[in-house]
């Protein structure tokens, strides 16, 4: 088939459960290619000879090394291609924006002018990640031995994961120290079931133990455990603590009962499995009219999860308008399609009570949309006289989260930003102690689970280098020689 053929192919829609029926359950929503979409949806590929998708892709995955093989139906090959980079592609195919990364670089959509022909390149990696756990078996590659050296990662979310699987896969003993009972970070108690089945995660963390990582959970390093503790046993430690502490709007009334965060909202719905109480021990309000503030992905799994916990109504209240939401496309249109009400160009400035303390509604101004800001969106300016109530008995913020505070308020060693993150080299991830490295949403803010997963990635590459030669205040000249060895041998 030449080129100009497989242009002609159209993307092949991955089929959903019906929005009447999901909304009523927490099962996950989009239900997979078969092989034969597969195959087909690869045969789309032109697999160009500059791969602009690999550029595309936080931690270089080869894309047309995978596409190829699912094209071919060589689909153990397939994984065995993507696993080379990437430990998690069951995670990634689901959640992460190929959209605005590989799919954005795709020629395919070049050529069609329209990125959303792209090569559904997310699906492709999904489909090759449940086959392989519908197969039941998971090749193990051959370790090598022992290096002698212990690495210790805090927090087992995408970027200490990622670390973990790499540093192990090249010698070295891992162990993983965890606050929660369950591995998995945001992917388990912030991301929804119905987006991100949490079997799925611990399969993925069940390979992990098989590599040899050991984790080991209920353990809150700056309590339980202190840094130097950590820093005297191990030969280095990489901190992933990820953001776990939520904005608030700092509006009258957020103090009201009824108001919550949008991680104890999810927590409680994911990790908690609160959506089976009373059969789970966590109990969660369940409101009649919810209103979730923001405009993120966060924003519409809280929105979601509400109307599959009993809610009437669903409303997400954004300030600017839906070009400038940083929700993924498919997020936002899943969510229209299960009834959420969009309240755009709405601000809340006053949360409302009853007289026993309880929410009761919102104040919300109307807003237009001004100059650019910082953030490269249009600035809203409130429209003055636009103020009106809405009805609602419950209110949760997803307007975003500030880096983990534990470890540096406890460890004040080293340097943070004024937002708390931890202060990294950007190519290396060292901080400003010796042998502790640092990745993800600690060093970030709230990000995407491919991009901490990238930083786990290139500070496994340094400690490695740091293990191997005790380099340190040369260590990114160290990694550089290294990656340019091996891309010169390869």
């Amino acid at each position: 088939m030449d080129s100009k053929e497989r242009l002609a192919i159209p993307p092949h829609p991955m089929p959903e459960q019906d929005p009447a029926e999901r909304v009523d359950n927490v099962r996950e929503v989009p239900l997979g290619y078969t092989a034969e979409t597969a195959i087909a949806e690869a045969t789309r590929c032109l697999q160009c000879k500059t791969p602009f998708c690999v550029d595309g892709c936080p931690v270089n995955i080869d894309i047309p090394g995978f596409v190829q093989a699912v094209e071919d139906g060589d689909f153990k090959k397939g994984i065995r291609i993507l696993k080379k980079d990437n430990l998690l592609p069951a995670i990634c195919g689901r959640v992460c924006p190929q959209e605005t990364q590989c799919q954005l670089e795709c020629t395919v959509g070049k050529a069609r002018k329209d990125q959303t022909k792209s090569v559904m390149i997310g699906k492709l990696e999904r489909f090759l990640a449940d086959w392989e756990r519908e197969q039941g078996e998971f090749e193990v590659p051959r370790m090598p031995p022992s290096s002698g050296k212990k690495v210790a990662v805090i927090g087992a979310g995408p970027a200490g994961l990622t670390l973990a699987g790499d540093l192990v896969r090249m010698g070295h003993d891992v162990t993983v120290f965890e606050a929660f009972h369950k591995a998995g970070g945001v992917l388990v108690y912030g991301i929804p079931e119905f987006r991100l089945p949490k079997s799925i995660v611990q399969t993925e963390v069940d390979y992990l133990e098989k590599l040899g990582v050991e984790f080991r959970y209920n353990h809150v390093v700056g309590k339980t455990l202190t840094m130097e503790k950590l820093v005297e046993d191990y030969d280095a430690v990489f901190v992933g603590t990820g953001a776990g502490l939520p904005k608030f709007m700092r509006i009258p009334g957020q103090n009201l009962l009824g108001v919550f965060s949008a991680n104890e909202y999810l927590t409680r719905a994911n990790l908690m499995k609160a959506y089976e109480f009373p059969r789970s021990d966590t109990p969660i309000f369940r409101a009649r009219k919810v209103m979730t503030v923001g405009g993120g992905n966060v924003a519409m799994d809280c929105a979601r999860t509400a109307l599959r916990l009993g809610a009437q109504d669903s409303l997400v209240v954004y300030r600017r308008s839906e070009k400038e939401m940083p929700a993924r496309v498919e997020e936002i249109e899943h969510a229209r399609e299960e009834g959420v009400q969009m309240h755009l160009l709405n601000n809340p400035v006053r949360i409302l009570g009853d007289e026993n303390d309880w929410v009761m509604g919102a104040e919300i101004v109307r807003m237009k949309l001004g100059e650019p800001d910082a953030s490269g969106r249009r600035r809203p300016i409130p429209i003055e006289g636009s103020e009106y109530v809405l009805d609602v008995d419950a209110v949760i913020v997803a307007i975003g989260n500030s880096p983990n505070p534990l470890i540096p308020d406890t460890f004040p060693d080293l340097e943070v930003t004024r937002w708390g993150g931890i202060v990294t080299n950007e190519v290396t991830g060292q901080t400003s102690v010796r042998g502790i490295f640092a990745g993800g949403d600690i060093v970030l803010g709230a990000a995407t689970v491919i991009l901490a997963m990238s930083h786990g990635r290139r500070a496994a590459k340094a400690i490695h280098i740091y293990l191997k030669t005790g380099r340190w205040s040369d260590l990114e000249e160290a990694v550089a020689v290294e990656i340019n060895q091996s891309q010169t041998s390869s």
